[in-house]
């Protein structure tokens, strides 16, 4: 269809041509609303039929953040609207821009009990930036444009956009004036912070003795990463949160790698938690200073003078009070740089070479120490030889995908970020289980040129099991390693720690997931050597098609959490 502006059209081509308009070549939902998914191939879009709506979300949220395009969901009323929720949860807090279409009940229905109708403006009032209802299908385009424009400018987020079902078969005449803006991509709008602002943290930055970056997942929501990397070249150390990996490369001699609440023995910044602790000027990008990132507000220094760049500003200085960057942080960063041009910076270049030595140090006492403490042999496996494997094979054009929970830290702790800009996506906003599948596969929707590597537990797995054959049927071929301990992990082991003992639901009864995976098509290989997992993983990524790597791991392991360190409660102590 030529999607002529002067012709006559149903709400439903009016809102496939406005969602064309912005760049949408996929939306992820099932058969409803049914209306717009047959008229979406007309205007060049792609339906991805989920199974289940809280992995739909969960797939255009990853889509969202592996492309910088504003991911695209739709739903039923009633409840197929409620299981969007979680997902539009996590996208929230973690600054995913998304749209949410979900079909409503016909005008002449409302309030009379129709079929699984329900108050939609209140269900997703606490998990969007902004929710509306279409009631003219002749408003279409103004509406669609007001939800793109919500979710992707300032702090990226959802936006819902309620529909009635009879809106979507209402013919209207064009609008007088044809809207012609593309919006679907993001940042939308690009602001720097004031200059003065800027001069003043330069100044703060060129004076210090011991400063240090942490870098959030706002640097890649703004696609900041060549500016991070010039700063970094003026002589500063850098480190990132979980959401923030891939921001730096991991082997540059300035950069720390991931902080947070994973820095006990194991941890790869274990021995580098001090130029973060005693640093005396902190800049902070694009972070949220969340529990976890800031080792529950313990990890960053009391005393430290704060910097704060973020595009909210009701983020600057939530916790630690700051000097306040407010604005875009690619272009607040430019500006910073320039800044730094123009200051004395002796003293970064004399502490240079000390510091690069310190990390180096670090990096191979931490070798040194996973060597003495794990044994790679053995049997049940332990999940840093799959790390360490995986770490070997892994590139950087590859994109790796974890769940919530141990498999986040694992990621962000084991594998090794080898080229700026590389993508680690993680569930971190709200850290729900089972987003691990779903991520993999709005990842490889939006990037399907790149191999897709994601890791998962069994317990994160359970939840989204039927995906699998959504990633068959929508041939999305992506690699999944199921770490398959039949515990809940974090559960079971911070049950432990804090009571002493832990709640029968820990445990899980065998399952095979291997058989699960050919089950649906898909290639499954159950591992319970640990010579064998290299191999398969390498033959995984060469294959193009959907594989599940089942492997069989020690239940005692846990990763290097430091809540954890000495407790007397756990199996394992280090």
């Amino acid at each position: 269809m030529d999607g002529s502006a002067s012709e006559q059209k149903s709400g439903a081509q009016r809102l496939a041509a406005a969602l064309s308009r912005h760049g949408v070549t996929e939306i992820f939902g099932q058969s409803i609303p049914s209306k717009l998914f047959l008229a979406a191939p007309d205007y060049g879009m792609r339906q991805i039929g989920y199974r289940t709506e809280n992995a739909g979300a969960a797939m255009a949220d990853a889509y969202a953040r592996a492309s910088n395009r504003v991911g695209v969901v739709a739903a039923q009323n009633g409840p197929a609207a409620t299981l969007l929720v979680a997902g539009l949860a996590e996208a929230l807090t973690a600054s995913t821009p998304l749209v949410a279409i979900v079909q409503d009940v016909a005008r002449p229905n409302t309030d009379r009990n129709a079929f699984q109708e329900l108050d939609h403006l209140e269900l997703f009032k606490g998990v969007s930036k902004w929710t509306r209802r279409i009631n003219r299908a002749e408003r279409i385009e103004d509406y669609v444009d007001m939800a793109f424009t919500a979710a992707a400018s300032g702090r990226g987020g959802p936006a819902v956009l309620l529909v009635p079902v009879d809106v979507l078969d209402e013919i209207s005449e064009p609008a007088r004036v044809a809207r012609s803006a593309e919006l679907g991509r993001f940042p939308l709008d690009r602001t720097v912070a004031a200059p003065a602002q800027v001069e003043v943290a330069a100044r703060a930055l060129a004076s210090a003795e011991r400063p240090v970056i942490i870098a959030g997942g706002g640097i890649h929501a703004s696609q900041a990463i060549d500016e991070l990397s010039a700063i970094q070249e003026h002589g500063f150390p850098v480190a990132t949160t979980a959401m923030g990996k891939g921001a730096i490369d991991e082997q540059h001699p300035l950069s720390i790698g991931v902080v947070g609440y994973f820095m006990a023995r194991r941890g790869r910044t274990a021995a580098l938690r001090a130029l973060v602790s005693e640093a005396d000027v902190v800049l902070l990008i694009g972070n949220r200073t969340n529990q976890n990132g800031t080792d529950s507000w313990s990890l960053y220094p009391a005393n430290a003078k704060y910097i704060h760049l973020d595009i909210d500003g009701q983020e600057v200085g939530r916790n630690y009070e700051s000097i306040r960057l407010v604005g875009d942080a690619k272009l607040t960063l430019a500006a910073l740089d320039d800044a730094l041009d123009r200051q004395d910076l002796g003293e970064r270049e004399r502490a240079r070479a000390s510091l690069e030595s310190t990390i180096a140090d670090a990096r191979k006492a931490w070798h040194e120490d996973l060597e003495a403490l794990v044994d790679y042999d053995a049997r049940p496996i332990r999940p840093e030889r799959l790390m360490r494997d995986a770490d070997a094979l892994l590139t950087s054009d590859m994109l790796v995908v974890a769940d919530a929970s141990y498999a986040s830290i694992w990621v962000s702790n084991f594998l090794t970020c080898k080229k700026r800009g590389s993508r680690f996506i993680t569930p971190r906003g709200l850290a729900g289980l089972g987003w691990g599948l779903p991520f993999a596969l709005g990842v490889k929707a939006a990037r399907p040129e790149c191999p897709v590597f994601c890791l998962t537990g069994d317990g994160g797995f359970g939840h989204v099991w039927a995906e699998l054959e959504t990633a068959r049927r929508m041939q999305l071929p992506v690699v999944i390693t199921v770490l398959n301990n039949q515990i809940l992990g974090y559960q079971k082991h911070s049950e432990q720690v804090l009571h002493g003992r832990y709640t029968d639901v820990c445990e899980f009864t065998a399952v095979d997931h291997a058989a699960i995976a050919r089950a649906c098509g898909c290639n499954g290989v159950r591992i319970e050597d640990p010579a064998d997992y290299g191999p398969a993983l390498e033959q995984a990524l060469a294959t193009d098609s959907v594989t599940v790597l089942d492997v069989v791991t020690d239940e005692r392991a846990y990763p290097p959490i430091t809540g954890f360190a000495g407790s007397d409660n756990l199996d394992e102590k280090f």
